[in-house]
């Protein structure tokens, strides 16, 4: 029997059922062992030398693998084809005491061919390649290690430092004060609309206008005016299909189609590649193999015809382009659908027609562009129009917008509909969003296809960054229009400064950019963490050895480290002016729960305190002004007492860490929708009486409540209570069988999780404490030496 070893259960059942009978696969389910959480485990001096330790779930599945490993006549490790399906394998290697010569099989498609073909190819562990995947462990862990801890005292609310989720956090912030720092200046633009027969023509003006003043002046000199079409150009063009899909293209073109995150991206893209559906879905290449180019090309002549067919050869233009050999593809492209739900079905659907559409003929267009003039104006009216002569590869993938234009000639007069001036303001530089800052991050070579659907998440879930919700402000336009010699003046409305989607930096990661680029330009330096991952391609080639490409970053990197001990704490406070009635300094700051305001400071002697509010909603940090700031300032401080309520209860709102909320005796009731600052008692009682009506009954201790998913018992505390099931009726329950429900209840499986992140929690951040204690220790060692 022979033993074929993956790293993925779903992997290991397709690839059983291509291979036959004398070959048991097995699933490792990814990494058996990895670097200590808990401790540095890299020795500096002893050249960077890794303690790795065997992941406590993964001890059963090592047993398991063992004991099979005795039974079998051979043993082939089929891991992923990349670093780090390689690096699997020298851990299966090392724990599983195999020896060197080991059959290693690769292969970027799981069909009965591919395994095949594998089988009788196989080869031994890279060791360059494991390398190079270690470097970048280790050097990950050294910058998280080591950085972490200088970012957790200096950084309010800053989590960790990473090597290359710093930088993306860093074009993300700086992509926001570019969008600021834009002044939105604006010019008249105009337009018009002409008659052909029934026929209408939309053309735009050559020339733009400062002002309305200037804008209106024109219009008035187009009163009464002729116009006819000086011109018509017509020009053939083709349009090429865009190369097959690496990495990266696919999680930006998944963004922009499906508005699929590249989580979500990966995450299919995984599910259909270990059910044998796609090439492997981590490649920086774009070549299809002769075999799939073959396979591709008789289906396009089959099913649409001869003139639609056009093969191609695409060149990978990324040099170290190092995790596949062959583009994301399906693996049969006859097959019209794959995928076990939804996300896999329409990816796979967008896969297989780009697939298809790279071996198809170019699309044929014609553009038109008709020049019209009149002698009343010196510049010219152009109306483009577009159609598609043959749609090509359109037919499956992509789309033209047809604008058909009537059959005109020079000299044709042209009636007016209309002609309309309306204010246009420059738009700011677009926010990113998953897909475009994934492309921004190619571009700069930050990171490789295996990454960054990881450092997205990252970012994200260390609150450094949010995608926002605001669909934008509305603000005023002047729209001028002239129709039948008359020119009227109208205000229109439009969206603006929208971020709804986009990536946004929170204030923590603005403040943590900052802090980085002030101390450690090396580690949010764009060209430094691209050169970085290159010195990992050159060690993959064995060109650079794996100790020397780490000395060489580690001994400037720990100078800064030590440097940073005694860096200010980092706020990124504004004074934003002084208040007129205490005649004390106003500053906006970043604390550990986010942004805020504070009148004065903490003073030597002096018993008042400094005064502090929340940041306007809408506002930063970095764009709250002084007034917006003192009006904030002027509304009533929070707590803040309404007045009582019919029964006598006194109501007041406040604000918690769960948001603004109304205080009515015991009950807290959420103010989702209200504004604790400006709730009227009227509001407050509202909320009350509809709150008092959703108890059953009262007995104290415990309550009965007609909630929105339907009646529950509620005890003392948050989160204790308990649903009422569908055959009680609740109006029955007295206060001891309430009681005895609430003590009887089974833990949820929130519950659950909740109870096991408390504790590795505590936990963790026990360790944390050693951890930061013996660094401060080592560094002050060190410091005793030099």
């Amino acid at each position: 029997m022979k033993l074929v070893i993956v790293e993925s259960p779903a992997k290991a059942k397709t690839i059983e059922k291509y291979l036959g009978k004398e070959y048991k696969v097995m699933s490792s389910v990814g990494h058996i062992r990895q670097i200590p959480k808990t401790k540095h485990a890299v020795d500096i001096e002893n050249d960077f030398k890794t303690e790795y330790e065997i992941d406590p779930e993964k001890k059963k599945i090592i047993s398991e693998l063992k004991k099979a490993v005795k039974a079998a006549d051979e043993v082939l490790l089929a891991t992923d084809e990349d670093r780090e399906g390689e690096a699997i394998s020298w851990h299966l290697m090392e724990v599983l005491g195999l020896p060197k010569n080991t059959k290693r099989i690769v292969f970027h498609e799981i069909t009965k061919p591919a395994l095949e073909t594998a089988v009788k190819n196989p080869r031994t562990v890279d060791t360059a390649m494991v390398e190079s995947q270690q470097a970048r462990q280790i050097l990950d862990r050294i910058v998280g290690f080591e950085l972490s801890p200088v970012v957790w005292q200096k950084v309010p609310g800053g989590k960790s430092a990473g090597r290359v989720q710093s930088p993306a956090v860093r074009l993300i912030v700086e992509r926001e004060r570019e969008i600021n720092a834009f002044e939105s200046k604006f010019t008249f633009k105009v337009t018009g609309i002409f008659q052909s027969d029934k026929d209408e023509i939309k053309a735009e003006y050559s020339q733009s206008f400062a002002d309305e003043r200037a804008a209106g002046e024109f219009l008035k000199q187009l009163i009464d005016a002729v116009f006819a079409v000086d011109a018509v150009a017509k020009t053939p063009t083709s349009r090429n299909p865009s190369p097959p899909f690496t990495t990266a293209a696919l999680q930006i073109e998944a963004n922009a189609k499906l508005g699929f995150s590249s989580k979500t991206t990966m995450s299919a893209a995984q599910g259909l590649y270990q059910a044998g559906k796609i090439t492997y879905m981590r490649t920086d290449s774009v070549n299809l193999s002769a075999q799939a180019i073959g396979e591709i090309a008789g289906f396009v002549r089959s099913n649409y015809g001869e003139k639609y067919l056009k093969t191609r050869n695409f060149a990978t233009k990324n040099a170290t382009a190092q995790e596949a050999h062959e583009a994301i593809r399906p693996t049969h492209i006859s097959d019209e659908s794959a995928g076990k739900n939804n996300y896999e079905k329409r990816l796979y659907a967008l896969i297989r027609s780009r697939t298809l559409a790279t071996q198809m003929a170019p699309a044929r267009l014609e553009k038109t562009v008709v020049k019209i003039t009149t002698p009343n104006a010196r510049g010219v009216f152009e109306a483009k129009g577009e159609i598609i002569l043959f749609d090509g590869f359109l037919k499956v993938y992509g789309k033209a917008k047809e604008l058909s234009l009537p059959n005109l000639q020079k000299g044709d007069v042209l009636p007016v509909k209309e002609i309309v001036a309306r204010q246009t303001f420059a738009k700011p530089p677009a926010r990113y969003t998953e897909g475009s800052l994934v492309k921004k991050l190619e571009e700069l070579g930050i990171g490789r296809p295996s990454t960054y659907a990881t450092i997205l998440n990252t970012i994200q879930t260390r609150n450094y960054v949010k995608k926002g919700v605001s669909e934008g402000k509305e603000r005023e336009v002047v729209q001028l229009t002239l129709h039948k010699s008359q020119i009227k003046k109208a205000l229109a409305k439009e969206k603006t400064g929208g971020d709804k989607g986009k990536l946004v930096p929170n204030p923590v990661g603005a403040v943590l950019s900052d802090f980085l680029t002030v101390n450690f330009d090396q580690i949010v330096d764009y060209g430094f963490t691209a050169e970085v991952e290159k010195d990992f391609d050159k060690i993959a080639e064995s060109k650079v050895s794996k100790v020397e490409m780490l000395k060489r970053f580690y001994a400037p990197f720990h100078q800064l480290v030590d440097k940073a001990a005694d860096a200010k704490r980092w706020n990124n406070a504004r004074e934003l002016g002084v208040e007129p009635k205490s005649g004390k300094m106003v500053y906006a700051k970043v604390g550990r729960k986010g942004e805020y305001l504070q009148v004065g400071e903490v003073e030597k002697g002096s018993k008042e305190k400094p005064r502090f509010a929340p940041i306007p909603e809408g506002e930063t940090v970095e764009t709250v002004s002084l007034e917006s700031a003192l009006q904030q300032l002027a509304l009533p401080a929070l707590p803040r007492v309404l007045g009582t309520s019919d029964d006598g209860v006194e109501l007041v709102a406040a604000n918690g860490p769960f948001g603004p909320f109304l205080r009515a005796g015991k009950h807290n009731i959420s103010l989702t929708g209200d504004d604790p600052y400006t709730i009227t008692l009227e509001r407050a009682e509202e909320l009350y009486v509809a709150k008092k009506a959703s108890i059953i009954a009262d007995f104290g201790e415990v309550m009965i409540i007609n909630g929105v998913y339907g009646p529950y018992i509620k005890g003392a505390g948050r989160r204790n209570h308990v649903k009422i099931p569908k055959d009680v009726d609740p109006k029955t329950i007295t206060e001891k069988t309430a009681l005895e429900m609430l003590a009887n209840k089974k833990p949820t499986k929130s519950a659950k999780r909740r109870a096991s992140v408390k504790r590795k929690s505590t936990s963790v951040a026990r360790k944390n404490t050693k951890r930061r204690s013996s660094v401060k220790r080592q560094g002050a060692q060190r410091r005793r030496k030099a």
